[in-house]
């Protein structure tokens, strides 16, 4: 007997969360459902897919080459299911997002609570962290990053442009001095977002194109860009920002202003063009909220799909 796509779904789920309790609660069903089912469908088919023990579920080689050539199928027969009732009710389901705190706090606490409003029948899970996400496997509906993208393959979709200068605040310059140049930028406490020699080597950009590389260093680092502008704010030192973060007011000032760091785009990544509907009204919406956002720059490409 051929397996039925619901088995087929409930394998694909399995194999993208290695867990039975999380698959049977993205599926609405126990995880001894779940394990039960899973059991037989190895059995119709005479493979074992899954190794499991009392901690975890793996699967087999068997199963990673079952779960590749049957994950899209599922996820292409969940949108077209999709596509075909959307125009006759309003988008639903559980929306999962994962996107930068900072970015949240900062700038779109009003535009996702508002996406709620309008759209109640969708479920919305979002995922605050710059983890690294596996777009295949992670079960992210959309990932929104703030980085230049290496890999041409990925589905992806620009919101706009970050581009940012250096700030710090009036007490800081008045007891530290105020740098002319980026050279200067040695002798002062540079805030960044990690330790590495990455996160310590600044290049800044004229405005008549020159290009100048600087390694700086400070006593404080934080993955957390939001908290990085508070010490700023605090007079711990000098901060990396939107040129047009609206949230600076009076507390800091910019330096060196004829100087910015490389544009950064902000994008939302997908695991396939295909974007089911809950998807695609997030991204349209976003596109709307973000065409006036003060601390981009540059404009929106089309939606994907």
């Amino acid at each position: 007997m051929s397996p039925s796509l619901n088995d087929i779904e409930l394998f694909v789920e399995v194999a993208r969360s290695q867990n039975f309790t999380r698959a049977g609660e993205a599926l609405n069903m126990p995880a001894s459902t779940v394990s039960r089912r899973l059991s037989q469908l190895e059995k119709s088919i005479g493979v074992r897919l899954l190794n499991r023990s009392t901690r975890k579920v793996a699967l087999t080689p068997a199963g990673a080459t079952y779960f590749e050539r049957c994950r899209p199928i599922v996820e292409q027969a969940r949108i077209a299911h999709e596509m075909l009732v959307e125009n006759a009710q309003e988008p639903r389901g559980r929306l999962r997002v994962s996107l930068p705190s900072s970015l949240a706090l900062a700038f779109l606490q009003s535009t996702l609570s508002e996406f709620s409003r309008r759209y109640p029948e969708i479920e919305c899970e979002y995922d605050l962290s710059v983890r690294k996400i596996d777009l295949q496997t992670d079960g992210f509906d959309v990932v929104i990053r703030a980085s230049q993208l290496a890999d041409s393959g990925i589905v992806s979709h620009r919101l706009g442009v970050l581009r940012l200068g250096l700030f710090a605040s009036p007490a800081y310059l008045q007891s530290h001095g105020t740098p002319q140049s980026p050279e200067d930028l040695v002798d002062h406490e540079c805030l960044r977002t990690g330790t590495g020699r990455e996160d310590s080597s600044w290049t800044l950009y004229s405005a008549h194109g020159e290009q100048r590389k600087v390694h700086v260093h400070g006593r404080m680092a934080m993955n957390h860009v939001l908290m990085l502008r508070h010490m700023a704010e605090m007079d711990a030192g000098i901060v990396p920002m939107s040129v047009r973060d609206r949230h600076i007011s009076g507390r800091l000032v910019r330096i060196l202003p004829q100087w910015t760091f490389k544009p950064v785009p902000l994008v939302a990544l997908f695991p396939s063009r295909l974007l089911p509907a809950r998807a695609r009204v997030f991204i349209d919406f976003l596109n709307e909220q973000l065409t006036h956002a003060p601390f981009l720059v540059g404009t929106q490409e089309p939606a994907v799909g």
